[in-house]
């Protein structure tokens, strides 16, 4: 298994957090270089999402988790390996959130593929994660 994640906090509650982490997952969001979404069914567990990265191909994903200003994770298998993408939201005590944007790749190949496909993936998570906060924002 491979990992990696980018933690924020924002002085945003979580549902405004959750509102725009929806929207962007529902395709109703986009901002410069953000993932494009396109939700083939309701926004719950089983519903399968086709996601375009920016210059990329479009690819089959499935939302694998999702609790209300909590939780929203979606999983992409590729051959032997499988890539959960997970977005978690804790309120802080002054009426913040904490935002965690984690990669998980695990399957028969991961250890082998995750330290060099991981990075490549995950090098975004910074700006994404601050273009998405300045979204729930606006």
């Amino acid at each position: 298994m491979w990992s990696t994640e980018h933690t924020a906090t924002t002085d945003l509650g979580p549902a405004a957090v959750w509102a725009a982490l929806r929207a962007l997952h529902e395709g109703r969001l986009t901002y410069p270089g953000a993932d494009t979404f396109e939700l083939h069914g309701p926004f719950a567990v089983g519903t399968e999402v086709s996601v375009t990265p920016v210059g990329q191909e479009t690819f089959a994903s499935r939302i694998v988790d999702l609790e209300d200003e909590r939780t929203y994770a979606d999983e992409t298998t590729f051959g032997d390996v499988t890539l959960l993408f997970r977005h978690t939201l804790g309120a802080l005590p002054d009426g913040g959130t904490r935002v965690t944007h984690r990669l998980d790749i695990t399957g028969p190949a991961a250890d082998e593929v995750g330290p060099e496909l991981g990075p490549q993936i995950a090098g975004d998570f910074p700006e994404s994660m601050a273009a998405l906060l300045a979204a729930a924002r606006a």
